[in-house]
């Protein structure tokens, strides 16, 4: 009885430990962009609209700067194709509009300075990472 108690104990700890570890694993990403169709106009403004899985819930309102990152791999083809693993921050989004558990961003600044690392595409994607921009 009470090894049936104590194993029980241990299996509800081990549980809500490990629950609770994959809410807080959750990542967030842009998980769309939307812009104007473009016209070929002289002038014409190309800003875009970034859409975030992250609101209010996680403490993000209108006004707040989230920083955006870019996940690389690459293999080193001189020690058995290692993978290598990059998180790099490209830039900051603005956050425009707030909801719950989503928001609306605006690209504030993008890092394509002679001491970034040089990414393929110059823009913010779907699928790069953000994460609340700490001072």
């Amino acid at each position: 009885m009470f090894y049936t108690r104590l194993f029980l104990q241990i299996m509800v700890t081990v549980i809500t430990l490990t629950s609770s570890l994959a809410v807080n694993s959750k990542d967030y990403i842009i998980f769309s962009v939307v812009q104007p169709v473009p016209m070929g106009e002289p002038g014409e403004n190309s800003s875009k609209n970034y859409y975030i899985n992250m609101g209010k819930e996680q403490g993000v309102y209108t006004g707040a700067k989230l920083d955006v990152y870019r996940a690389l791999v690459r293999a080193n083809p001189y020690k058995n194709n290692d993978q290598h693993f990059y998180k790099i921050k490209i830039g900051e989004l603005k956050v425009l509009h707030s909801e719950s558990h989503s928001a609306i961003g605006k690209m504030t600044n993008m890092y394509t300075g002679e001491n970034d690392p040089m990414t393929e595409i110059q823009r913010f994607m779907i699928g790069d990472g953000v994460k609340v921009h700490v001072k």
